[in-house]
């Protein structure tokens, strides 16, 4: 049916090439309680963590899906190295739970060596 290509047309992971920026991690479910995933989304352009999740919302419901904003944190992004470390929370949505944002980008960026912790920086 057509909700698996709108599934697969909805990335795992977009986040900068390069920096430090924030990140929320969302979970996305089609109305009724169907079929469920969390997605990751980060972006230099956002100052603060409900900016991303502003853009994001909408876009996910034309394709038929519920938001919800699980928390959020930061991710400093080395291409040079391929490393990503994931960190720090959000103010609003709370701390997101780096370990499954790690699961979801290691799926994106598989030859990269990705880490997280509770630090603040």
């Amino acid at each position: 049916g057509g909700s698996a290509i709108a599934m697969a047309a909805v990335r795992d992971a977009e986040i900068d090439p390069e920096g430090t920026f924030k990140y929320i991690l969302v979970r996305l479910q089609r109305p009724g309680g169907g079929e469920q995933r969390d997605i990751v989304r980060g972006t230099k352009a956002a100052e603060f963590h409900n900016h991303i999740f502003e853009k994001v919302s909408p876009e996910m419901e034309r394709l038929g899906y519920e938001c919800k904003c699980l928390g959020g944190g930061k991710i400093e992004h080395n291409s040079k190295d391929k490393k990503i470390r994931v960190f720090g929370l959000s103010t609003g949505y709370g701390k997101a739970d780096h370990s499954v944002t790690v699961e979801i980008l290691k799926k994106e960026y598989t030859d990269y060596e990705i880490t997280w912790s509770d630090d603040k920086k």
